[in-house]
């Protein structure tokens, strides 16, 4: 694995375990509105590009497996 796959692999696990924690706390009954509004437009960058990166990885198993 390269640096630059090592760098997209981190980069796409922190992510996802922000990701976690935007939820955990827009499940909590106490964020004010606000918040809870960031929270979500940040909830919606993270999965935009997770979805994004997994779409790329999926890419990239398609093109090693049709050329075998």
């Amino acid at each position: 694995m390269g640096k630059s796959e090592q760098k997209e692999r981190f980069e796409f696990e922190q992510a996802l375990e922000r990701l976690s924690e935007v939820l955990k706390e827009l499940e909590s009954e106490d964020v004010p509105l606000e918040k809870a509004i960031a929270l979500y437009e940040e909830g919606m960058k993270l999965s935009k590009m997770c979805s994004k990166k997994l779409e790329e990885a999926e890419l990239r198993i398609e093109q090693v497996t049709s050329t075998e």
